[in-house]
């Protein structure tokens, strides 16, 4: 587990050249296919040297929960194991992990007259007001939730207004993870915030120079597919769609998605500093893919 930018993936390839891993996809935006540069997808050369499961498995019209991915997820672990290896969950959404060891809770239903109502304040306040009451109400689900993430606020403002319980609440009564897995949780952890957010610049930088935009230029060309899709809503590609709407300028837009990565990034970390029993590792560091696989065949081989 990582923040963006924290190189993930290639301390991943490298235990998987060292140790019987195959890796599992955790990332809700690699689930999409057609959306490579802004998701840092790994490529060709990448995933010959070692392939990942639960990327590309579903178009950017189509919706994914952590309900989904934890189906999904279990049935990789699950074909791993049957061929004698080892899964090795790599990502940065931290729902996804969180989903995955801990349960997920029995949420309230949706409600058609809550949300309306809730959808009609934000086009009269904004989200980032509703954002706010969400703050008060539930502060640990706002501190992971950005101010404009509206389907996010939505379900967590119509959770507590539903039940009167907050989301933190429900989910802290969810159902535990199969007994019959353990895991090993590795956290990547940056010593230098500023090495990290130079890092975040200069990729995105990349991702521009690789054909970003023409990437999101294409994705806009679906039928079917808008601004509002919650493929479109990650960070890169929002800010390239408001920039080809004619919102403001590529300057602004990198900008702003530099930014939203930096965001991004704060809260993966947020959700690092409440996870129990993390081992963690600078992957800045020289020798940091050695002691992680030093780590991990320790486990293996207890």
């Amino acid at each position: 587990m990582g923040p963006t930018a924290s190189g993930k993936t290639e301390l991943a390839v490298e235990l998987v050249e060292r140790l019987p891993l195959d890796i599992v996809s955790v990332d809700s935006a690699l689930v999409y296919r057609g959306m490579d540069i802004g998701t840092a997808k790994p490529g060709a050369a990448i995933l010959e040297r070692a392939p990942h499961r639960l990327i590309d498995i579903l178009d950017p019209e189509e919706a994914y929960s952590a309900g989904g991915f934890v189906r999904d997820a279990r049935r990789e672990i699950d074909a791993i194991h049957a061929a004698g290896r080892v899964p090795l969950l790599v990502g940065g959404t931290m729902m996804y992990f969180r989903s995955l060891t801990r349960g997920i809770a029995e949420l309230p239903e949706a409600c058609a007259a809550t949300r309306a109502a809730i959808d009609d304040e934000a086009e009269h306040k904004g989200w980032p007001a509703l954002h706010a009451e969400l703050a008060r109400i539930d502060p640990e689900t706002a501190e992971r939730i950005g101010p404009h993430d509206r389907q996010r606020i939505q379900r967590a403002v119509e959770v507590y207004r539903v039940s009167g319980r907050s989301l933190t609440e429900w989910q802290a009564a969810g159902s535990r993870a199969p007994a019959e897995y353990a895991f090993l949780k590795i956290a990547l952890i940056a010593g230098s915030r500023a090495r990290l957010h130079e890092r975040i610049e200069r990729r995105f930088l990349a991702m521009l120079e690789a054909g970003f935009v023409d990437e999101v230029r294409s994705l806009m060309q679906r039928p079917g597919l808008g601004p509002e899709a919650p493929s479109m809503r990650a960070v890169g590609y929002r800010q390239l769609w408001a920039h080809l709407s004619g919102r403001y300028d590529l300057a602004e837009a990198t900008r702003c998605g530099q930014a939203a990565t930096r965001q991004l990034a704060k809260r993966q970390l947020t959700w690092l500093r409440g996870e129990a029993g993390l081992t963690a590792f600078d992957p800045l560091e020289a020798g940091a893919a050695s002691a992680i696989s030093a780590v991990v065949e320790r486990k293996l081989n207890e």
